[in-house]
């Protein structure tokens, strides 16, 4: 083309149209190798946008899929907390009414016991008030000697009267009063029978919904089997709990991934809680379980004091730092649970461990974050997998029948279950009387 130019601008004798006709030539043989690569380019480009617009629908999909998990999750754990809080409460008022009936039976029994011991005295008045129903009054000219053994009755009975009527009065307020607590029991005793029936309807219906949990979470049974068996392994292995936890975070892959998760989930809200001002976190630690959908702890375990619920409805027979009867002191505390009463984890963390361990019975511990550990012992089943993250308030366990005897049931000589609970920080057991919430304070010392 340039070679065109030249010519026309040196003036070779053709025309300008001429010239301009070869420049055109020109552009076109330098263009025409190029061609095919622009469209190639071209449809790269297309097919480039197509894949980053079909890309972007899949992360859309798979946004919106992980949205739904999420508030499937959430409704799911919503669910079992709340029937769990129902099942807890209908514990509860079944442990409430058998304590009443076991007052108005101690109430009945001193009744029965004052009468049976007034039973002379009442015999003798009764006796005497019969004889003067049925003896005539004395003929008073006939026999004077009558009138005068009336006149000493009459005598020896005036001085009786007030007595007798005091006992007559003591002895009708006993028979109301025992009226009275019968009519009661027999009240409270429909009141548990119906109770009773409640507990075990709604053991029905949550019994399903942590299966459901489990299922879902249970994606690779063959890994959960395995994981399982070497937990059994490590435990039979393992000669404290100190050493039961640092075996299991040491080569259980499950566990160790659960210990890293507490270490992460830790590290992220301490970074999280210094962006907050003092009122945020203030609010934040009002209400530490209230998202349901949360897959790690609201706030940290050291800052949960008087928010715990304690993992069973019953009282505390044994205290932390109580002599434990081998010239030792407890290290943590005993519960008296219902039969078959439901367990639950008192806070939020990953299982660390879930199985049977020695004479502890079925065996959970659970990874709190922060060193902290807690340790629930003497269940009859645990419904819950090494790794896995459990809410605050979710069931997590059963008590069996007390027909199991564990080192808590041999200790306290109990015949109901017995529940054990420690917390452990950095290796050694704490008392946890700070944590627990303040109603469930009052229970201690049941």
């Amino acid at each position: 083309m340039r070679i065109a130019i030249e010519r026309f601008r040196s003036g070779d004798g053709r025309t300008p149209a001429l010239a301009i006709a070869l420049a055109v030539i020109a552009l076109s043989a330098q263009a025409e190798p190029n061609a095919p690569d622009i469209s190639i380019k071209r449809e790269e480009l297309r097919g480039v946008e197509e894949t980053i617009g079909e890309t972007q629908e899949r992360a859309k999909k798979l946004e919106g899929e992980i949205s739904s998990h999420a508030a499937v999750r959430e409704n799911l754990n919503r669910t079992l907390l709340d029937a769990t809080r129902r099942l807890q409460d209908t514990e509860a008022r079944a442990a409430e009414i058998e304590e009443r009936l076991g007052k108005l039976s101690e109430e009945e029994r001193k009744i029965l016991t004052s009468l049976a011991d007034r039973r002379a005295l009442i015999v003798e008045i009764l006796t005497i008030l019969q004889r003067m129903g049925r003896r005539p009054p004395p003929a008073l000219l006939a026999r004077p000697e009558d009138i005068l053994e009336a006149v000493r009755a009459s005598l020896a009975l005036g001085q009786m009267l007030p007595q007798m009527r005091a006992e007559t009065q003591a002895l009708q307020s006993d028979l109301a009063e025992l009226v009275r607590l019968r009519d009661d029991m027999r009240r409270e005793q429909a009141r548990l029978a119906t109770e009773k029936t409640n507990l075990n309807d709604q053991r029905a219906r949550l019994a399903p919904m942590i299966a459901a949990r489990q299922e879902a979470l249970a994606a690779a049974q063959s890994a959960l089997r395995m994981e399982s068996e070497r937990a059994q392994t490590l435990a039979r292995q393992a000669t404290t709990l100190k050493d039961l936890i640092g075996r299991m975070e040491a080569e259980s892959e499950a566990a160790r991934k659960a210990a890293e998760a507490a270490r992460k989930a830790d590290e992220e809200r301490a970074a999280a809680q210094g962006r907050l001002t003092e009122e945020q976190r203030r609010k934040a630690l009002a209400a530490p379980f209230k998202d349901a959908a949360r897959l790690a702890p609201a706030a940290a375990f050291a800052d949960l004091k008087a928010k715990l619920p304690l993992p069973v409805a019953g009282a505390i027979l044994k205290r932390y730092g109580a002599p434990d009867g081998y010239g030792g002191k407890e290290k943590g505390i005993s519960i008296a649970a219902r039969e078959n009463g439901l367990v639950v984890a008192p806070c939020d963390g990953w299982i660390a461990f879930s199985g049977p361990y020695r004479s502890y019975g079925q065996l959970l511990i659970i990874n709190a974050g922060g060193g902290y550990y807690v340790v629930l012992a003497g269940m009859s089943r645990t419904n819950v997998n090494v790794g896995q993250f459990v809410l605050a308030g979710e069931p997590v366990a059963s008590m069996g029948d007390g027909a199991a005897q564990t080192a808590a049931t041999i200790a306290i000589g109990a015949k109901q279950p017995i529940l054990y609970v420690e917390f452990r920080k950095d290796g050694a057991s704490i008392d946890s009387s700070p944590w627990w919430a303040k109603s469930d304070s009052r229970k201690v010392g049941g």
